[in-house]
Order: structure tokens, then C-alpha cells, then sequence
């Protein structure tokens, strides 16, 4: 027995484990895998078009009459204009000649943040549970969603960002730590100046808050998930336990990045998209790591790397690859994912009995 049901009675989930949402890595295969063992099964949808997030929806009801979360980022849109490109655009210069790349691209924005079109292809999936990263989603967007039914998660990786979820109508929080893999959720305050671990930050987060808690970040077995409980939260969610499974698009180099990284080897960095992301430090992360203030703004520094990591790729390197790792990466197992959220839940089951 779980010692809470809480999240389960609000999500229809059996056991109080959430796959994380992780965008280019998690899959409807993931998804559907997680959710018949019984958990929370979820799509980061963050680089979607409306056309591409229909039909991983249609992948997903026919795999699966379980909950699944969708997720999606609600960030600022960017502002070119404020951004001097220049100091950039100088330290990358020689490693796109070392590709044979020419000059190095301007940064420009790819996915957009969470728009109408996007609320229209998503309601049009009845979904039951979506959730958000990077703050909130206009009121407009909660009202439609809870109108259809769908339960919603926000992401608050301080007691500020948690309160304003709850005020803002999210219907349970994940308390997101440091030690987490890919992006920081913070949207209150200087992102890259929140640092809170997991373990001081779920308790915090209980207190304030009177809806569910998840606990998030370096949480890779049953040690962990019973530990969160102790901490007083409701459920937890893993993401980077997952990346090495049969069901992970994960580029093989990354795969093979965390079976072979130490445990003291992941950095929050800006270069990759322009907001702090936890990634395996590879020779971009730590070369140009006097450039963290120059990137551009979330998410346009994205086409700025994006060349320099395929034609790296390409040649069997990750030297320039974004390698989302939270900091116990190296636990991530070689297994299918059910298999991996099973024994997950056995572990903390028995250690809470």
C-alpha cells in the first residue's frame, strides 16, 4: 500500500509514479509502456505541431485506455532585438569551421510556446491529464481544459512558483529539483540563480501548498520514491531512468553518454537553448562555459547549436549534442520501460511496508 492515494484517485492511476514528459526523448511507446504497468505515462509535446501532436494521440489511445499527460512549455516568447549575438556568434566560430559549416547561424525562434492552435489540437485528444512547464498557461487555456475534463499538473521548482500554480488552478504540482535532467521549470525570479535541491525543496512545497505534491529530480529507484513520501509528497516523477529503455528516442550517442558518464559529470547549462538545462558536460558545456551570459533567449539558441551537434553527430561525436542527464544519469538502465517502473515501485513498496 501506498501511503497516500491521493494522486492516484486524482489521475486514475494505480501506483503514484510519473514517467516524465521528456521532449525528443519520450515517445507514445514510453507512454503507453508506463501507463498499462499502472503509472503515469507522458508525451513532452513541447516541439509538436498541431498536426504531429493529433497523431501521437491517435498512437497513443491505440495502445492504451489509460491517463496519459501531455506537456507542453508556456514560455515568454523571445526578444531578438534585446540580444547582442555577436560574442556568440565569435566563440562558435571556430568549431563551425572546423565542420566546414561557414559562419555561424543567427539564433532564431523554433517551436512556439503554447498558442491556440495548439489548445485546439489538444482538446480535439481529449485529454485527461496536461501539464506545463515555465509557468503558467493563460487562464483561458485552464478554463478549456478543466471545462473538457483534463486534470492539470505545473511545474515549480520554488515555494513562490508553487503557490501560483495552485492559485492559477493546477490541479497538483511537481516540486521539481536541481538535480533533475533537461530544463528547470523556474519562471519566478533569475532561472539560472534557482538552484534548490529536490530534498529541501518537496517539504517547502508540501507545506505551502494543499494539492498534491510530486516529488522531481534525481530520483532513480524505490530509495528515492520512498524518501519523497517521507518528505510528504504525494508521488514522485523520473525521466532520466528512462532514457537508455527499447522506448526512448534518445540519439544512440546519448544513450551511450549515460552508460559511460560518473555520477559528478552533469552541469546546468544555458548554451544549448537558452535556459539552464541539466546535460552531460561534453567539450561545448565546458569550452565555452565563459559564454553561459551570451546565449540567446530561450528557445533560439537552440538553431545556433543545432548545426554544430548534427554534423558532429554524424561523424560519431557528442561533443556539441544537448545530453539531458539528471545527476544519478548513470543509473539509467539498458531495459524496457514497464520493466523499469516496475521494479521502481516493488523497490519503494517494500521499503515502505
Amino acid at each position: 500500500m501506498w501511503p497516500t492515494d491521493r494522486l492516484q484517485k486524482l489521475l486514475g492511476i494505480e501506483h503514484p509514479v510519473l514517467q516524465a514528459p521528456m521532449a525528443g526523448a519520450s515517445t507514445p511507446a514510453m507512454a503507453i509502456a508506463v501507463a498499462n504497468a499502472g503509472g503515469m505515462g507522458a508525451l513532452g509535446c513541447a516541439m509538436m505541431s498541431a498536426e504531429q501532436l493529433r497523431a501521437a494521440a491517435v498512437e497513443v489511445a491505440a495502445g492504451t485506455t489509460r491517463a496519459v499527460n501531455f506537456n507542453f512549455f508556456v514560455h515568454e516568447e523571445p526578444d531578438l532585438a534585446k540580444h547582442a549575438a555577436e560574442p556568440m556568434h565569435e566563440a562558435l566560430k571556430p568549431y563551425y569551421a572546423d565542420y566546414g559549416l561557414g559562419e555561424p547561424v543567427a539564433p532564431k525562434a523554433g517551436a512556439p510556446s503554447f498558442d491556440d492552435e495548439i489548445l485546439e489540437a489538444l482538446l480535439a485528444c481529449a485529454p485527461k491529464v496536461a501539464s506545463f512547464h515555465f509557468g503558467l498557461p493563460k487562464a483561458h487555456v485552464v478554463e478549456a481544459l478543466k471545462r473538457a475534463g483534463a486534470k492539470l499538473i505545473g511545474n515549480a521548482t520554488n515555494v513562490t512558483e508553487a503557490k501560483a500554480l495552485e492559485v492559477g488552478g493546477m490541479n497538483a504540482i511537481v516540486a521539481q529539483g536541481a538535480e533533475a535532467g533537461g530544463h528547470r521549470g523556474a519562471f519566478f525570479g533569475a532561472p539560472h540563480e534557482n538552484d534548490m535541491g529536490t530534498m529541501a525543496l518537496v517539504p517547502l512545497v508540501v507545506d505551502a501548498v494543499r494539492v498534491p505534491v510530486i516529488a522531481a529530480g534525481g530520483i532513480f529507484d524505490g530509495r528515492g520514491v520512498a524518501a519523497a513520501f517521507m518528505l510528504g509528497a504525494s508521488g514522485v516523477q523520473i525521466g532520466t531512468a528512462f532514457l537508455r529503455s527499447p522506448e526512448s528516442a534518445a540519439a544512440v550517442l546519448h544513450k551511450q553518454a549515460l552508460a559511460g558518464t560518473p555520477d559528478n559529470a552533469t552541469k546546468l547549462t544555458r548554451l544549448f537553448s537558452g535556459r539552464p538545462a541539466r546535460s552531460i558536460s561534453n567539450r561545448l558545456v565546458r569550452e565555452l562555459a565563459a559564454h553561459e551570459a551570451d546565449a540567446a533567449p530561450f528557445p533560439t539558441q537552440r538553431a545556433v547549436i543545432a548545426p554544430l551537434a548534427k554534423a558532429a553527430e554524424t561523424q560519431g561525436s557528442a561533443d556539441f549534442m544537448q545530453l539531458w542527464s539528471g545527476q544519478a544519469g548513470l543509473r539509467a538502465e539498458a531495459a524496457p520501460s514497464a520493466e523499469i517502473f516496475r521494479r521502481i515501485c516493488d523497490e519503494a513498496l517494500a521499503l515502505l511496508r
